[in-house]
């Protein structure tokens, strides 16, 4: 199966996306709803808790990994790929890509969580493939609570939002990256606060297209995955309101099965 973790919920978007474009494939997910959120941990904490998450998910059958975790992405994926003998995809480098496949938008911004903006992978990696290009980076730590909490109509929540946004729009940015794998459950939101005329990336989408292109590639490793479409969700934590909103996410009822940190 595919296996997917976050730190939390977020990761949903990216199971929705892998489900969409792979229905007949399995899915195995797990959010760390108790830890979360990874993005106020040390970059010692979050690796600790991507190789336990890691090793989880291949003890129920993972043999693909996403990490669908920007924080994790930043600081984890380089010590899983040498652990862990298995294909692992992160959310950072397909968003990237999907950026600078926008050749209008010389003015990128970047918003994440404080882990993800303070490591400043999003704009080395575009540098590196395209020095013209400026990159705006604003760190956007309440968001995540704010989505796992369910607060998503909140005139709240509209309010920090807009704050959040202000620096980019006054940069006059002409796409903004979603460097969270929680903030695409408010992207309709986000995308009326920052303007009509700025693109949206959304890591999940483009982290999907990446899996896609190399199964594609690469069909022995397709022709060893399990097929049925079935779909697993694990929790470290399980409480209503997650189900509440992962039911929003995946347009479906999900059936949420707990799995102690200590397993994981």
């Amino acid at each position: 199966m595919i296996g997917i973790f976050d730190s939390g919920i977020g990761g949903l978007t990216v199971a929705r996306a892998v489900m969409e474009l792979f229905p007949h494939l399995n899915i195995c997910y797990f959010g760390d709803t108790a830890r979360t959120p990874y993005g106020t941990k040390s970059k010692d904490t979050v690796t600790r808790y991507a190789v336990e998450n890691t090793r989880f998910l291949l003890d129920q059958g993972a043999k693909i990994i996403v990490v669908a975790c920007n924080t994790a992405s930043a600081v984890a994926v380089p010590t899983l790929r040498e652990r862990f003998d298995v294909p692992i995809f992160e959310v950072i480098s397909p968003a990237v890509d999907m950026a600078l496949s926008l050749a209008k938008a010389k003015r990128i911004g970047v918003i994440g969580t404080r882990g993800t903006i303070n490591s400043g992978i999003y704009e080395r990696l575009i540098k590196e493939r395209d020095p013209e290009r400026k990159v705006f980076s604003e760190p956007c730590p309440l968001l995540v609570s704010l989505v796992e909490e369910g607060w998503l109509k909140k005139p709240e929540t509209r309010m920090i939002v807009k704050k959040y946004l202000h620096p980019l729009k006054a940069q006059q940015i002409q796409s903004l990256i979603l460097g969270c794998t929680h903030y695409p459950i408010l992207k309709q939101l986000i995308a009326r606060k920052i303007g009509k005329r700025v693109k949206i990336v959304d890591s999940s989408e483009a982290v999907s297209v990446s899996l896609k292109r190399y199964l594609d590639d690469n069909p022995r490793v397709m022709d060893g995955l399990s097929k049925g479409g079935e779909s697993v969700f694990h929790v470290s934590d399980v409480t209503a309101q997650f189900a509440k909103t992962a039911q929003l996410i995946l347009n479906r009822r999900v059936d949420l099965q707990h799995a102690t940190p200590l397993e994981c």
